[in-house]
């Protein structure tokens, strides 16, 4: 009698998308994964930004101002019984230099108890829900914890960059998808009719590129005047950006979508009787994902350099609100001292720089992830 051993039934492998193969390859990458992580917290930050910020934005005292206060340690060891209870900072108080005549900082002895969920000023959380509940404070006016320090009207720093970022990282993206909006339909009408509207439509684009970018956003917000509503200041600032970049996507759009008009599906379609707005955006355009979502991760840090270019010259984010472009003023006002004294009003600079070293780590990893030369 002979026995038969039932042979092994070999594995079948599923068809995966290629969405599924550009993410599987994007988690091989490192730096993309630690950029993407990075932006994650970045941006749930931001948009916890009133609860987590201990004070209000434009919050200050107009009888006891203090100007560049330094940060203030936080101290979770009691000197004087050593041991370890409720974390708590020292109130400081000013006095004069007579040999620089600048008011310094002294700590006194007067502890203040740092608690967690203290009530403080009045927010609205996602710009509906109202609450006035901080993630962590003293409770009292007179000894604030300035974890960043202060700026020249005494405003903790810290709340402040926490508030910005809720500006400068939406103005990125919102840009950036007005942006890709504008550049996609007319790269796509461009491509797909040609004769007299591609013409005019690359024309429109030279015209534009033959403008210094920083010429003309400062000529197009010019054209609005300076007292109009701080909201709608935003939002001109966010269309201005998109309009004046709009042309390099649109080129793009155009060269890849004339390789894929001559292709034989959309011949197919064309001649079972489809419309041009069907074959366009239903068999052409789908076509276009990978170069877009590479795209909008390359193009969002660039809205970001631009619109903190545009609120460090003051032509962006205006009082009450700020984005760190604007908190930068106050590190060039000072000149050589915000080196040398006040080193921590360039901390909004190196946010800028974080979030947009991020934003490239990811960006060259969704790059690498689409492209198929570059796949491990």
């Amino acid at each position: 009698m002979t026995t038969t051993t039932p042979s092994k039934t070999q594995p079948v492998n599923k068809a995966q998308s290629q969405m599924s193969v550009a993410w599987r390859q994007f988690k091989k990458n490192p730096l993309a994964r630690v950029g993407g992580f990075a932006l994650l917290i970045v941006y749930l930050l931001s948009l916890f930004a009133p609860f987590i910020a201990p004070d209000g934005l434009s919050n200050y005292s107009s009888t006891n101002i203090t100007k560049f206060h330094p940060p203030t340690a936080v101290h979770f060891r009691d000197p004087e019984t050593g041991g370890f209870g409720r974390p708590f900072v020292y109130q400081h108080t000013q006095q004069l230099n007579l040999d620089t005549f600048v008011n310094e900082y002294k700590p006194t002895t007067t502890k203040c108890p740092i608690y967690f969920g203290v009530k403080g000023d009045s927010y609205k959380l996602f710009g509906f829900i109202p609450g006035n509940l901080h993630l962590f404070g003293t409770g009292n006016p007179d000894c604030k914890v300035y974890l960043l320090g202060s700026e020249t009207l005494g405003r903790d720093l810290f709340s402040r960059i926490m508030y910005a970022s809720q500006i400068s990282l939406t103005i990125g993206i919102g840009a950036t998808l007005v942006s890709l909006l504008i550049g996609l339909f007319m790269g796509a009408l461009a491509a797909y009719f040609g004769g007299w509207v591609d013409m005019i439509i690359m024309r429109l684009i030279e015209v534009l590129a033959s403008i210094p970018e920083l010429f003309l956003l400062i000529l197009l917000r010019a054209v609005f005047p300076q007292n109009v509503n701080p909201i709608l200041a935003l939002y001109i600032v966010l269309t201005i950006l998109a309009l004046v970049g709009w042309g390099g996507l649109a080129r793009a759009t155009r060269g890849q979508l004339l390789s894929v008009k001559e292709q034989d599906f959309v011949s197919a379609a064309r001649g079972l009787g489809a419309s041009d707005n069907r074959i366009m955006w239903r068999h052409m355009m789908p076509s276009m994902g990978a170069y877009v979502i590479t795209a909008m991760s390359l193009s969002i840090p660039g809205y970001m350099l631009s619109e903190a270019g545009l609120s460090f010259l003051g032509i962006g984010a205006v009082e009450p609100y700020v984005s760190w472009g604007s908190l930068l003023t106050q590190a060039q006002e000072g000149g050589f001292s915000s080196f040398t004294e006040r080193p921590w009003v360039l901390i909004p600079g190196f946010c800028i720089v974080f979030v947009v070293m991020c934003w490239q780590l990811v960006g060259d990893g969704l790059r690498d992830a689409f492209d198929p030369r570059k796949r491990r």
